[in-house]
């Protein structure tokens, strides 16, 4: 007898998931996609609330083919997730943590845009339940894409559905040494290596629940880790995008959602010693990583603070922050007849700081509220200015001999 193979592999890490694996697997029962196209492994991870028992008893009445695993504890879903992985023979994998839910329609429309687009990675629109979700990536669905393209970079959670083939070609996994943003690391990945990315953004794929206990947050630690997963995420891009706006356009995630929040509201109340901590651990990172062009892509007091980092000013940064705090706005000046805007932020041209203009210097996308502003300036100019020189390059060579006419 021939066994088919099924098109998606659901892998549930599970650690003290009770009652929400109740719906959870539920939501996995509920799939209109064919019972026999799918299977599910399942990843106790240790658990002593009944997760476990729930599981097995699951497998024991579901529809389609159900593997449980049950392990000693290993401090984080990376390694559940690796284990589900080792273990899939579907076509596609989907990571369905097991405190949240599918859609319905979830993996039958899923596997359907990849197998239409023939895409790697497909991305279904999520919503939050007692908690927050991204937004910025739904505004319309999309049948490909790539990370240069659209918004997907700021969606790095793993819950999506991935072509297994990408990743055994690549032998990708989850970095069990990281203990937080493992999953932007393994995400990040597979966009920069897929052949294509499909966003799904008309029917809510994964309902993303928030938890009473708070048992959803994975260990966080302590701060250093985040520096570990922002140094690790820009590794990565930096390994696989050549230097460019290309790259530019993607550090942007690690430095504005994994870094500059070390440097924000909590770097105030930090001891001395902590916040020397923080300059040392982000010290290299700048370094090796932070560019103008990120800059030009973020707003000023973000460019201005993640400056000050750079240059090891946390005195002046304690002085933005707290004009921050203080929900202060800073003065708006013109120059160069209204196109250019400076945002004067704490020790704007002050001499004894030293920090440039064009720090404070408001790029088109935050100037363009503000009155008087007229968007141009020096790139404007210079495309001008080439457009001129075509225009009598043309008018030479359409003249005898290619001179111009004499006057």
């Amino acid at each position: 007898m021939t066994v088919t193979q099924p098109d998606v592999s659901v892998i549930i890490g599970a650690y003290e998931a009770m009652p929400y694996l109740v719906e959870c697997l539920a939501s996995v029962e509920a799939q209109t996609i064919d019972p026999e196209r799918i299977e599910v492994i399942a990843v106790d991870d240790g658990s002593t609330d009944g997760t476990g028992e729930y599981l097995e008893e699951f497998a024991a009445r579901a529809p389609m083919p159900v593997t449980v695993i049950r392990q000693e504890n290993s401090g984080g879903p990376s390694g559940p997730r690796n284990v589900g992985l080792g273990k899939a023979a579907g076509r596609y994998v989907f990571f369905l943590d097991a405190d949240d839910r599918l859609g319905a329609e979830a993996l039958e429309r899923m596997v359907a845009m990849a197998d239409r687009n023939g895409t790697d990675v497909v991305l279904g629109r999520v919503e939050g339940v007692n908690r927050s979700a991204p937004k910025s990536m739904w505004g319309r669905t999309l049948e490909r894409t790539d990370v240069f393209s659209s918004k997907i970079k700021f969606t790095l959670s793993a819950q999506k559905l991935f072509r297994r083939e990408l990743l055994e070609r690549h032998g990708m996994r989850f970095d069990e040494s990281l203990w937080t943003g493992e999953d932007a690391l393994f995400t990040m990945g597979a966009y920069l290596r897929a052949n294509g990315v499909s966003v799904l953004a008309d029917y809510t794929c994964y309902y993303l629940v928030g938890r009473e206990d708070g048992k959803h947050v994975t260990k966080s630690g302590g701060y250093t880790l985040r520096f570990d997963s922002a140094r690790a995420l820009m590794q990565l891009i930096a390994d696989l995008v050549p230097a460019g706006e290309r790259r530019d356009a993607l550090m942007v995630r690690p430095f504005l959602v994994t870094l500059l929040p070390q440097f924000g509201p909590k770097f105030l109340t930090d001891s001395e010693e902590v916040r020397r901590h923080k300059m040392e651990l982000a010290k290299p990172l700048m370094e090796a990583y932070w560019r103008d062009g990120i800059g030009r892509r973020i707003k000023v007091q973000e460019r201005l603070r993640l400056h000050l980092v750079a240059e090891q000013r946390p005195e002046l940064l304690v002085d933005v922050l707290q004009f921050l705090k203080a929900k202060k706005q800073p003065a708006a000046l013109l120059e160069k007849k209204g196109r250019r805007l400076y945002l004067a932020y704490p020790h704007f041209r002050d001499r004894a700081a030293g920090v440039p203009d064009s720090v404070y210097l408001a790029e088109p996308h935050e100037a363009r509220p503000f009155p008087g502003y007229r968007e141009g300036g020096a790139e404007s100019l210079l495309r001008r200015a080439v457009r001129k020189a075509r225009r009598m390059l043309t008018s030479r060579s359409s003249t005898p001999g290619g001179r111009a006419a004499a006057a």
